[in-house]
């Protein structure tokens, strides 16, 4: 009953953000929509134009002629042949795949610009792998300017963005070019990296750049979920929670007209967490389906197939380096990642630490460069609570794209990942999975 009440009120709460602005308008709505519908300022677009765009920028050309709405959506449609299996000698058998299509996957985008230089987005999760139903993403407001009158607060927005709500932590760079349910226009591969930084969290952001330079700090509530639990299920002896404070640092130029270069580093802590989820946050799911799950497996339930989540739940400290290179056509993304944490339960006591190095290589062809091809190398490892010798997982991911239009795309890639070093009872053992997956994705 209570799930169903809250499905309800997400629909209600959905039905009454949309109408009101509106209803707002005046009585002659088509004309209304007509005239207030369209483009947000500093925004990133959900199409081919977002393509390697990072933090939105301070310079924007469109003009503020009154309140907006824009709705936008990302749908993907998969088809995968792929083959897995293990060491563990039937101890731990594997599920029973063969080639077909996935679950088709649907985001819903609704982007409200309220005042000059003041937007709100939300973001929805229509239909995806672990969230089947409507799901709210998150919502957030942006401010690239601010209501008060003076020179100093002039001056201080020409440099200075605000962003407050629920929201995907900006932490690396690797986030903004993974897919994200159905919107995976901007990844040139599939999917994402093995171990996949990303999560929505309470609180807030403020940036300041300049001539290519940006800094920005972030505060946030530390987990996916909003809590006033005082009591955390899984810490009797200390269940005290803390706020994550994370850095972003970074340089982002146009040195000549062909080439582009931008380099960043970012800090994520958080030293006490009822649930951080960093490293596990993601409401959809993992593009490769089944992959490594035991033998009739609800998909829905293990939606991160192909993926490493270290565990660490109650604390975490993690530091990412990214560098990205663009030469007319040839683009270059790097990342170095380095965390350490625990769950901080009896059978985790002590921390332990996680590396990941990613590098990508992708060649978009022609003027309007709508062919792509591209190549991945991901490896991971990392101490389990338990072992004595680190894990290892490592990818390697060939990829080919077409963009039909700026809002449609085809895409396909095929994928090799290993695993080393597991334990005989686990079924990762000497496990590795291949094939090819071939995937369809709009977005405007």
């Amino acid at each position: 009953m209570k799930t169903l009440f809250n499905q309800q009120l997400r629909k209600l709460a959905a039905v009454v953000l949309l109408t009101f602005p509106i209803l707002g308008f005046g009585q002659d709505v088509k004309q209304e929509i007509k005239e207030h519908y369209g483009r947000p300022s500093n925004w990133r677009p959900y199409d081919k134009s977002g393509i390697n765009m990072f933090e939105t920028s301070k310079q924007d050309s469109t003009p503020f002629e009154g309140a907006r709405i824009r709705f936008g959506a990302g749908f993907s449609q998969t088809y995968q042949n792929l083959d897995h299996e293990n060491g563990t000698k039937g101890a731990v058998p594997l599920y029973q795949m063969g080639p077909g299509f996935n679950l088709a996957q649907a985001n819903l985008n609704i982007d409200f610009q309220l005042a000059d230089g003041i937007r709100v987005s939300l973001e929805n999760y229509m239909s995806a792998r672990h969230h089947n139903e409507f799901w709210v993403k998150g919502g957030y407001i942006q401010f690239d300017k601010l209501p008060f009158k003076g020179k100093f607060w002039q001056d201080l927005m020409e440099i200075a963005t605000i962003k407050i709500g629920h929201f995907e932590v900006n932490y690396g760079d690797q986030h903004f070019r993974r897919s994200d349910g159905g919107n995976t226009i901007y990844n040139p591969f599939i999917e994402n990296y093995i171990v996949d930084a990303f999560s929505t969290e309470i609180g807030g952001e403020v940036y300041l750049k300049k001539n290519g330079f940006f800094g920005m700090v972030g505060v946030t509530n530390g987990t996916i979920n909003s809590s006033i639990n005082k009591q955390g299920a899984d810490f009797s002896s200390d269940s005290s929670k803390y706020p994550a404070l994370y850095l972003k640092a970074g340089v982002d130029k146009q040195i000549t007209e062909d080439f582009r270069l931008r380099f960043t580093g970012s800090y994520y802590l958080n030293n006490k967490s009822q649930r951080n989820v960093l490293y596990a946050g993601d409401r959809t799911g993992s593009n490769y389906f089944a992959v490594m799950e035991t033998k009739g497996a609800d998909l829905k339930a293990n939606f991160t197939s192909g993926r490493f989540a270290p565990g660490f739940s109650r604390n975490v400290r993690a530091i990412m380096l990214n560098g990205f290179a663009k030469y007319k056509g040839l683009e270059l993304f790097g990342t170095i990642e380095n965390a350490k944490g625990n769950a901080e339960t009896s059978s985790d006591p002590d921390k332990r630490t996680m590396n990941q190095l990613a590098i990508d290589g992708v060649y978009r062809i022609g003027a309007k460069e709508n062919l792509f091809v591209g190549a991945r190398y991901n490896n991971v490892s990392a101490e389990m609570p338990g072992y004595t010798d680190k894990v290892k997982i490592d990818r390697f991911a060939l990829s080919a794209g077409w963009f039909l239009t700026k809002n449609i795309l085809l895409k396909g890639e095929i994928v090799n990942q290993n695993y080393k070093d597991f334990k005989e009872t686990d079924i990762k053992y000497n496990g590795k999975f291949n094939g090819y997956v071939i995937q369809a994705v709009i977005g405007f």
